[in-house]
């Protein structure tokens, strides 16, 4: 697993050894950022399910303001702490061993431009974490909420407060994209 591009390219992230956790493919991952590319510099960033962290560095890399990093797991908040001090992004970041729903309706000093959604598949997590975010505001006007879930997996047409953009398959992989509404 490494970095894409921007300030910390070519970086080589750590993962979750163990089959309780999927990182997201190379293939994916660059998809997912070719998506977003224009919608990323300045913004802050919310990963939930987090994993190893990559998709937040790679936002960070290519010039996030910030990344809020969260997952239930001991080992995970580990390395994605090891992952950001190797890319020098620790100053930018915050790492919180939580449950994603405490953290949803939590304090945030500021409002998120792009929010990533990728929990485990076949866990009901996902829609639970949409319908939470659609009733908190944390998401910024324009914002965008990145979800990678299974093919098969039917996510919301209508989602208050956000319009549901575009959804890509790549094998297994279903990304679906929303954005927050500017009203």
């Amino acid at each position: 697993m490494r970095v894409i591009t921007g300030s910390a390219k070519g970086a080589r992230l750590r993962t979750l050894d163990g089959l309780d956790t999927r990182p997201t493919s190379e293939k994916v991952k660059e998809a997912i950022f070719s998506i977003i590319q224009f919608d990323i510099e300045g913004r802050h960033v919310l990963d939930l399910f987090a994993g190893s962290g990559q998709l937040g560095i790679e936002a960070l890399s290519r010039g996030a303001a910030g990344a809020v990093f969260v997952d239930s797991s001991k080992d995970a908040v580990k390395i994605i702490r090891e992952n950001l001090a190797k890319c020098k992004f620790e100053s930018v970041s915050d790492v919180r061993m939580a449950d994603y729903r405490a953290t949803i309706q939590g304090h945030h000093p500021h409002k998120y431009g792009i929010v990533f959604l990728d929990p485990p598949y076949g866990t009901g997590q996902l829609k639970r974490a949409l319908q939470t975010i659609a009733s908190v505001d944390i998401v910024a006007k324009c914002g965008i909420i990145v979800c990678e879930s299974d093919k098969d997996d039917q996510l919301p047409d209508e989602l208050p407060g956000f319009t549901k953009l575009k959804e890509y398959t790549y094998g297994r992989p279903k990304i679906t994209t929303y954005m927050r509404n500017a009203d």
